[in-house]
């Protein structure tokens, strides 16, 4: 019998351990591999429309949906291809931007869950997120695509970005940094439109943007220290750096705190508690 997307989806979903993508595996768990509702949180779908998909009852799944899904299955390029060929898409083309993240990446973010991670594509949209991310930057998950790019939001917003709430900086070394990496992506990923109108409607919305890419300007990412304004602890000072992934465009955005220090206990808190409002009364971490 033919394989369908949707047997092909409760097969990759069996294969997956909870351990596999950061989830907590509890004693006496009977399901084999992640649970639907597992899978349906990992890709940002409902229960329903993961349940509909792997029984068949929905069709013609958006090229958005399927890559969001073979994100969070972790599958390979080749098996990546095979999905979104059972979704009757095609698959994503060269010259275009992949919003594919490497197995081997999302397994180690699973393992870096205690630190903030954010996972970009080469036009700087983010992809993927540690739990840490979510309670120290605000979820990302009720925001389309497009509003989690990250330079269409630090040329509308500043150096606050993708964030819920105020991140404070010194200097301004990420806009060219930013710029520096859209006109790299434009050449080596010049039949991506979307990339292609992203650049466009910086230039046309953006007057710092478009003096920045008129002037040619180029800037490497350096470590940062960034203070992160969060409504729940107050400020949390921390580093930031970005790292890259050998053999793609995919780049890590990784924030991190001096051991042993407040700035350490307030993330500990907000990992801890996923970020939820302290008591009223309590003031674990109020300022004065």
């Amino acid at each position: 019998m033919d394989e369908t997307l949707g047997t092909a989806l409760h097969r990759w979903r069996d294969r997956l351990s909870p351990t596999d993508v950061g989830l907590t595996s509890r004693p006496g768990r009977r399901a084999v591999g992640l649970r639907r509702e597992e899978l349906a949180e990992l890709a940002g779908l409902s229960v329903d429309y993961v349940v509909r998909l792997e029984q068949g009852r929905a069709k013609n799944p958006s090229a958005q949906v399927v890559a969001s899904l073979t994100r969070a299955l972790q599958l390979q390029s080749l098996e990546r291809d095979h999905a979104y060929r059972l979704a009757g898409l095609l698959p994503p083309q060269e010259g275009t931007i992949s919003t594919h993240v490497p197995a081997g990446v999302q397994r180690m973010l699973a393992r870096l869950g205690e630190f903030p991670v954010g996972v970009f594509s080469a036009d700087w949209t983010l992809l993927s997120w540690t739990p840490a991310w979510s309670v120290l930057m605000g979820d990302p998950s009720a925001r389309t695509l497009d509003e989690r790019n990250l330079a269409r939001a630090v040329f509308a917003t500043g150096p606050s970005g993708l964030a819920s709430w105020p991140v404070l900086q010194d200097g301004d070394a990420l806009k060219p940094a930013l710029v520096a990496d859209l006109r790299t992506a434009l050449i080596d990923y010049s039949r991506d439109r979307g990339l292609t109108n992203l650049v466009e409607e910086l230039r046309s919305t953006s007057a710092e943007f478009a003096r920045l890419w008129d002037e040619g300007s180029v800037g490497p990412h350096v470590s940062a220290r960034k203070t992160v304004v969060h409504p729940q602890v107050g400020e949390v000072i921390c580093d930031c750096d970005v790292l890259t992934v050998p053999g793609c465009d995919i780049r890590l955005v990784v924030y991190t705190v001096a051991a042993g220090s407040p700035d350490a206990e307030k993330l500990e808190f907000l990992r801890v508690t996923n970020g939820d409002r302290t008591p009223p009364g309590l003031g674990l971490f109020s300022t004065p």
